[in-house]
């Protein structure tokens, strides 16, 4: 029996410094560069500090950092339990077509099973059609009425704010 060729776990403090780095890697694909502000004590204190928003599985091969998965919780309030949301997965060029987000999107499923999670999601940006194919073929449903909604910023401060709120429309008939 051959060794599987990626070794999925969850990471850890040492692993910082490499998933910063493929972080910056995945903004830079994505053509948003601009957006990656945070550093390595952002990160770390995001993922290992008191109160943890998000985890991350890593991928390596023969020791080195391949890919990462970083994920969080998220609730339904239909189906009345959590669900595990997956932010962002990348794999470094060398290592595609190899497996690794495959065994990085099952490991995640299986963690959601085990969890109780009534779902696993994740967006997709509408150009990577080669993305939304590989889904597919793992079984996933491309959702296509539903839009994320962003508030970021300047719109987020205006929003906490009150400012810029609509007066609500007066009752049709």
């Amino acid at each position: 029996m051959t060794a599987p060729p990626f070794d999925i776990r969850p990471a850890t403090p040492a692993d910082v410094p490499a998933v910063h780095e493929m972080i910056g890697l995945l903004a830079e694909y994505e053509k948003l560069s601009h957006l990656h502000v945070s550093g390595e004590a952002e990160l770390t204190t995001a993922l290992f500090g008191d109160h943890p928003a998000a985890e991350v599985l890593i991928a390596c091969k023969k020791g080195t950092p391949a890919a990462f998965a970083l994920f969080f919780h998220n609730f339904s309030t239909f189906l009345g339990r959590r669900g595990l949301w997956l932010e962002d997965l990348y794999v470094r060029p060398e290592y595609r077509r190899q497996g690794c987000a495959k065994a990085l999107l099952q490991g995640l499923a299986g963690l959601a099973r085990e969890r109780g999670c009534g779902r696993f999601e994740w967006a997709v940006l509408d150009w990577n059609a080669s993305a939304i194919e590989f889904y597919q073929t793992l079984g996933a449903t491309v959702l296509p009425d539903w839009r994320i909604v962003r508030v970021v910023g300047n719109a987020l401060d205006t929003m906490a704010d009150g400012a810029g709120t609509a007066s609500p429309r007066p009752p049709r008939g």
